[in-house]
């Protein structure tokens, strides 16, 4: 059985507006709240994740962060990676093992993101992820325009 989770971002919880649309939408997604430091959220979704396969995450901003460095260290137990405006050009200033992924990774990021550069995330998608599918569309960093328009079963359920 697959197991779906969502990971929201740095000032985010399992209130927020995309956790709710999911929970709304997938009623067996996971969509726990994460607080404290990238480690001690790490330590909670390695919990929460123990023993799991067939993985499907959804990380948006720093939850992509989150999202990611999970896979590069369980890539084995996790089908598929969905990164909303993820916050992964932080990744090679980070002191984690880093490694490249060839699971299917989807990103989303606006172009007019304030929070988190376009550029940056371009890079290190390039670098790291070997089946990307990249999209850039014409939104914010909430991806308000585009978040609900996304083939969330094609994504989460095929």
């Amino acid at each position: 059985m697959t197991i779906k989770v969502f990971l929201h971002g740095l000032e985010s919880s399992s209130q927020g507006t995309k956790a709710v649309f999911f929970r709304k939408k997938y009623p067996d997604m996971l969509t726990p709240d994460f607080t404290g430091s990238l480690d001690e959220r790490l330590a909670r979704l390695e919990q929460i994740l123990a023993g799991e396969s067939a993985i499907r995450i959804v990380g948006s901003s720093f939850g992509g962060l989150m999202g990611t460095l999970f896979a590069m260290q369980n890539e084995s137990g996790v089908e598929r990676l969905i990164l909303l405006a993820p916050a992964i050009h932080m990744l090679p200033s980070l002191p984690f093992p880093l490694k490249e992924l060839s699971i299917p990774v989807h990103i989303y990021h606006g172009t007019r993101d304030e929070v988190i550069p376009l550029e940056g995330v371009q890079t290190v998608a390039n670098r790291f992820f070997h089946s990307l599918i990249f999209q850039i569309v014409d939104d914010d960093h909430y991806l308000h325009r585009t978040f609900q328009t996304i083939d969330w079963d094609e994504l989460l359920i095929l």
